[in-house]
Formats: C-alpha cells, structure tokens, sequence
C-alpha cells in the first residue's frame, strides 16, 4: 500500500515538474493539454451594432476609431469589417463565434512595437496553474496590397506580477497572412506563485508598423488548467438513455491523479451546461446516482471538478472532467390509425405516430415496419386489430393498436351475359345485387344509371356494370351484345321521264342478302339491281331485301315519273278565220310551273309565259308581222328543254 502511495505521489511530481518546463521555455509554450475548469476572465468585448464602445484608457494606449478601418496605431470594436484598405484586408462579417453582433478588437499596429492591450486579472487562486488564450487573426490578404508583402504581426504575451515582473511570456512568432478570414486559438499555460492570485496580462506587437501588421482579436480567456480527468457512467462513456417510468442505478467515476492533495466535487447542470451546482456529499472519485420510476424526463448532466484541497470551496480554482449526459426519454404519446372501413379488395393504410421505429403484427399472420404500411389488397380475413410496438429515442417501446373494418364488397349479378342481335333492334339489360348501378360504356343505353337500361347498340359491344351498395363498395358484372349486320338497301333517286321514255334503276343492296324489284311489270330483270323499267304512268318501284342471317327484311323505293310528250305545232294564221288563230301546246297543262318564250328572228322576246298554254301572235297587244319565230319551253321536272322555230302567217 505505502508502495502505490509512493508512486502515486511520484507521478503528480513528475506531472507538475512537465507543466513547470512546459510554462517557462517560451518556444515549446501550448494550450493546456488536460483537463479545463470554467473561465475564470473571458473578455468578449460584448456586442451590439457598430461602433462599439471605447475602451478603457488603462487597457491600451492605442487611439480610438469609431468607424471601420483604423490607421496605424489606431483600433476599432466592431461586429463586421468591410473592405477595408481597397480590400487589401479580410472582411469580417461576425466575431471568431459566429456571432453577427458580437464585437472584436480591430488593431493597426503602431510603427513602433508596442503593447497594444494590458488588463489587470483577479485569478482568485494561487499556487494554480492556468490556461491563457486569446482568438486572433493576421487580417490581411497575402495579396492585393503591400506589393503581396504586407508586415506580419509578431505577439508576445506577457504574464506579470503587479510590480511589472515575469511569471510567464509567450510569442507567437510571425503570423503569417492566410487566403481566407480564418481566427486561429493562440495562449499557453503557467503557474501562479504561492500567495500571488493577481497578475498583470500584456499583449505587445514586436512587429513595426507600416504596410500591414493587422489584426482582430476576441476571447480572452484565463481557465484552470490541470491534469486530463477522464469521467464515465458504469464504466463506459456517455451518454446513457433511460425510458420514463422505469428507473435506474448508475456509478459516476473519474479519476483524480497529477495533484499533490486533491479533493473532488461532483456537479449537475440543470440548464444545459450554462451553469453547475455542487452535489451535496458528491465528493469521492465515484458517486451513485439513483433514478425512480417517477423521475422527471429531461436531460441530466454531470461532472467532476478537481482541484488543490485549500482550493476545492472556490469553483474558479477547479477544474472539470468530460460531462457526463444521463437521458431520460420521455414516453411519448403515440397515435395509431387506418384508413378504414374499408371494402374488400381496397388498398388500407395503416398509420403509427410517436416513435422512431415501428414494428407491426396482425390479423392473417401479418408483419411490417415503418410508421406508414399499405395493404395493397385487403380481404374480409385481413379484419381485425393491429398491434404496433412504437420505439422512441432512448429505445423506449409502447404497444398500441387499431382496430380495421373490411366491408364485404356486393355481389353484381345480370340476368343473361350474351345476346345476339340485329342492328337496329333493342335489347333490356337487367342487373342486380346492389343499390346503385353504373353502365360503360353508356352509348347505345336508354340510362346508364338504372338496373334495366334499353340498349340499342350499333356495333358489337361488352357493357359492363358496376353494382354499389350503401357503403359504397362495389362489384361489377359484364354483359356481351353481338350485333347482325341487316341489309343496306337504297333503291337509288327518282327518275322523270315522258311517255314511251324507258330509264334504268340504279339500285345496291350490301350485306348477305337476297333481293327483288316489285312491282314485276314494265321492268326488264326484277332480279337485276340496274334493271331498265318503261312504265307508262307514274309508278312506285321497290327494292326489297332480305337477309341471309336471319335479320329480316329492308326495303327502298324509286318513283318513276311519266309526263305527257309535247305536241309542238310549227305554223298558226291568226287572221280571225276561226282556223288556227292561236297556237297552241295542250300537253303543258300537265306541266305547271313550265315557262315558254318566243323570240323573233333577231333574238328579240316577243312572248313570255308560265300559265297560258295558247299564244295569238302579239306583243303587248301589237299584231306581229309574218315570218319566222321561235320557241323555248322549260317543263322543269328535270326534262330536257324544247325549242325549235314556228310561222305566223296572216
């Protein structure tokens, strides 16, 4: 035992002889390499808009400028920098956190080396070793000004006793100018002398002004610096999750080696790490924490602070390990739905809300995952409850369930599938089994939202029919027409002709049929579909064709026209003999509407008529002379138009 004691005791020796060596040879200086308490000064510079505030005149002998880009020996507080210099320097548009109102030292350096920042710190604990630091950036541009050359500041950074002398001195060496705006940590660490808690900071500029030598500086910290404090929960790193309502046990442990007489302070932070409160008791390498099943959820957090035992009662002599986070996840409430009712043969969702990951079980031996599941075809066995165990963050499980609906879908049924029909005939439709019916396609029906819809179709058709219930679940049942095509007959357009005249038929029949001319008389082939005819009066010829498939009869007529033969006399002598005193057509009594005109030799109209059949010789009551005229008379009903030449005579 007195062994271990002994080495133990070596260890912290050897320890704090590095940290000695470490903080007094200047070009091996460092940031502290163990473990850090809370800053003890951490200078900011605040923020706000531009301009900030001055500062105090004890902290630096550099002038004042209250807006951007400050000449040399000058400084600026500012949130942003802009271009400054013909943008030979950086633009800044936040402090080194991020923070776009957060305010940083913009200096010039003077053309002399001189201190550029000196600040009194309170550091409260003595015979402690502590870290300096402070975020500093070369703002100029390695190109664009100073011939691509511009002075590189050179720090030194000076820890005194008040009377002026050295504890510890750090330089930065030359820093040179990046291609991006780009703060970089620069500090070291040192020992306090017993019974000497305050020290004098000063930050001087080696360098000499002129064309360059331009920096920013932020956070200034002062930190305890001491050996690496390793903390764990159960002997593994955090963070642990726990599950509301179940409870726990952990062991908190760090380790407490490189002091000469150490004690320990376990904290808890209850705002998210902003501030810590001692434990009361917690004072041991390891503690146990204790959770009830009715802890509050939330996130619990931890560390170990150590420091020399004459400094352990002043939380800025100490530092702290690693923070331990313990998580208590809270049960969070879960949702469970369907997208039911839902009628055989529909796709159903299945929905789950609170968790992370879902694992399903149902009716019909059915498993799934994911908080969304679709059933793409669900049937009446598919009813039922569905279980889903939902994990939330910290794999804490919850069963919940939901209940689906499967409609059994109606049965449509019609009362005959096929029917055979000839064009143009009707045929009813009738279907059953449901309280809604819907017809497709709807042409050729009488309604194609009733059971029993005429359908007169005009080709070959499938109709199908969907049968609804009240849930609106449907089935459907078709219904095939084959159509017979009838005959097509046509019988051709009426004829006009004159007594004697014959004309030929121009009859077609298409389709499978026969066919045959009635009346048969005055007809050279009844047989024939351009047969020639010769009646002698008005007559009404029929084409009748009858089909080879069954689908009856179809007819067409012709009507033959038969108009008297003109009689035209060619001479009359209206000298008032009685004899041949007018001329005249009788025949054009069966004409009417005919128009009848005559001219004289010289093309001349001397007579114009569309009613009288007889002409006496004058015009416009004048006797006209002898000699030779003639004649036009149209009967219209398409015959052809008579003319020829007549004498008068006296």
């Amino acid at each position: 035992m007195v062994l271990l004691q002994t080495l133990a005791k070596m260890l912290r020796i050897l320890y704090f002889f590095i940290l000695t060596v470490l903080s007094t040879v200047s070009s091996n200086a460092q940031l502290c390499q163990g473990s850090l308490g809370d800053p003890i000064v951490n200078i900011t510079f605040g923020s706000g808009s531009n301009p900030g505030a001055p500062l105090p005149g004890s902290v630096t002998n550099y002038q004042y400028y209250p807006n951007d880009c400050p000449n040399d020996g000058y400084y600026a507080v500012r949130n942003s920098s802009i271009a400054c210099w013909s943008n030979s320097w950086h633009s800044l548009s936040t402090d080194h956190t991020g923070d776009p109102n957060g305010y940083f030292m913009m200096v010039n350096g003077s053309f002399q080396p001189s201190a550029f920042y000196v600040d009194t710190v309170d550091l409260l604990c003595s015979n402690t070793t502590y870290e300096f630091a402070a975020w500093i950036m070369n703002v100029s541009r390695p190109t664009g000004g100073c011939n691509n050359n511009p002075i590189q500041p050179n720090l030194t950074f000076r820890i005194e006793r008040l009377d002026g002398s050295l504890i510890q001195s750090y330089s930065t060496g030359n820093l040179p100018p990046q291609t991006a705006a780009v703060w970089k940590q620069y500090g070291f660490f040192f020992a306090t002398p017993v019974n000497i808690s305050r020290i004098v900071l000063r930050l001087i500029n080696n360098a000499p002004g002129g064309c360059g030598n331009d920096l920013a500086l932020d956070d200034i910290t002062f930190r305890p610096c001491g050996a690496l404090i390793n903390a764990s929960i159960n002997g593994s790193a955090s963070p642990v999750d726990l599950c509301e309502g179940t409870g726990g046990q952990y062991t908190l442990s760090s380790n407490a080696n490189g002091y000469n007489n150490s004690n320990v302070q376990w904290q808890q932070s209850n705002d998210n790490g902003v501030s810590w409160q001692d434990i009361t008791g917690a004072n041991a390498s390891s503690f146990i924490e204790t959770f009830s099943a009715t802890s509050a959820a939330g996130t619990y957090l931890y560390r170990s602070t150590i420091a020399e035992a004459v400094n352990i009662n002043v939380l800025q002599c100490r530092v702290a390990s690693n923070i331990l986070t313990i998580r208590i996840n809270a049960n969070k409430p879960t949702v469970t739905t369907n997208t039911g009712p839902v009628c055989d043969g529909q796709p159903v969702l299945l929905n789950a809300t609170g968790g992370t990951t879902y694992s399903w079980s149902g009716p019909n031996g059915f498993t799934g995952s994911g908080p969304v599941l679709t059933i793409a075809n669900i049937n009446p066995l598919g009813a039922g409850k569905y279980y889903v165990e939902v994990t939330s963050n910290g794999l804490c499980k919850k069963m919940d369930s939901t209940i689906l609906v499967v409609r059994a879908k109606p049965m449509a049924v019609v009362a005959n599938n096929s029917f055979t029909e000839c064009m143009g005939d009707s045929v009813q439709l009738q279907a059953a089994g449901g309280n809604a019916y819907r017809w497709t396609p709807s042409l050729g029906l009488s309604s194609a939202t009733i059971a029993n819809p005429m359908a007169v179709p005009v080709q070959s058709t499938l109709y199908t029919v969907q049968v609804s219930d009240q849930y609106l679940c449907t089935d459907t049942a078709i219904v095939q027409i084959n159509i017979k095509d009838k005959p097509i007959v046509s019988a051709g357009s009426d004829k006009v002709i004159t007594e004697g005249q014959s004309v030929q038929l121009n009859g077609s029949v298409t389709g499978g049929a026969t066919y045959v001319w009635l009346p048969p008389y005055n007809i050279s082939d009844v047989h024939a579909l351009q047969p020639i005819v010769k009646p002698a009066t008005d007559t009404l010829y029929v084409l009748r064709a009858t089909s080879l498939n069954g689908c009856g009869t179809v007819s067409d007529a012709v009507r033959i026209l038969v108009y008297k033969k003109l009689n035209i006399p060619n001479a009359f002598s209206p000298n008032g003999d009685g004899i041949n005193d007018v001329w005249k057509i009788p025949a054009l009594e069966a004409y009417p509407g005919f128009e009848l005109i005559v001219f004289d030799r010289y093309g001349q109209q001397v007579y114009r008529s569309q009613t009288a059949i007889a002409w006496d010789g004058t015009t416009s009551g004048k006797a006209l002379p002898t000699g030779l005229y003639y004649y036009v008379i149209d009967v219209k009903r398409g015959l052809p138009v008579a003319s020829g030449w007549l004498m008068l005579l006296k």
